[in-house]
């Protein structure tokens, strides 16, 4: 299997085992079911490149609305989370620079996510925690639509921080092992 492919297995194991099964993202499994989501692996390491791509994605976005979403997939050059920050506050941007603010939103996850604020072994930063840097793109519409269809959607981030902090790192750093593994 390639390396690109290994990527995307790793991520999509994530939003299976992780994301999906525990709902932190209640709107998830619709999408998996659906086969509506989209894995991209860019292997550039240079911001501006990463730019141009996710740009790129977002225009391919523009000409397929039956992806509803899609996951791109980081593995070099933002290992580090720090510059992994700068790279989404310049993604924000050049979404906003080219027209898509409104259309399209930006949610991010990286190995070493952390909150602002909160300590670097805080069991909450698995809510955020993926395989590789990935920046995920939504489409704006879509999330105020399934928003709209449930009930009391500001509870979603506290209900997540709740149930990583009650079954603790070690129970996340083991899933997150678990999906890099490939499954048969």
């Amino acid at each position: 299997m390639s390396e690109q492919l290994q990527y995307i297995e790793h991520t999509e194991n994530w939003v299976k085992q992780v994301i999906m099964k525990y709902n932190l993202c209640p709107f998830a499994r619709q999408e998996v079911e659906r086969a509506s989501i989209r894995y991209v692996v860019i292997e550039e390491h240079k911001a501006k490149a990463v730019l141009q791509a996710l740009l790129a994605e977002c225009a391919l976005l523009d000409e397929k609305p039956a992806v509803e979403t899609t996951l791109v997939i980081l593995p070099r050059g933002f290992e580090g989370f720090y510059a992994y920050l700068d790279l989404v506050d310049l993604a924000d941007e050049a979404l906003f620079d080219q027209g898509y603010e409104g259309k399209y939103q930006l949610a991010s996850f990286h190995p070493d996510y952390c909150f602002d604020g909160e300590a670097q072994d805080d069991a909450a930063n698995y809510t955020n925690r993926s395989p590789y840097p990935t920046l995920h793109i939504i489409r704006e519409a879509s999330m105020e639509k399934a928003l709209a269809n449930y009930s009391n959607p500001e509870s979603i981030p506290e209900r997540n921080i709740a149930f990583a902090r009650r079954k603790g790192s070690d129970f996340f750093v083991k899933l997150l092992a678990e999906c890099h593994k490939s499954v048969p």
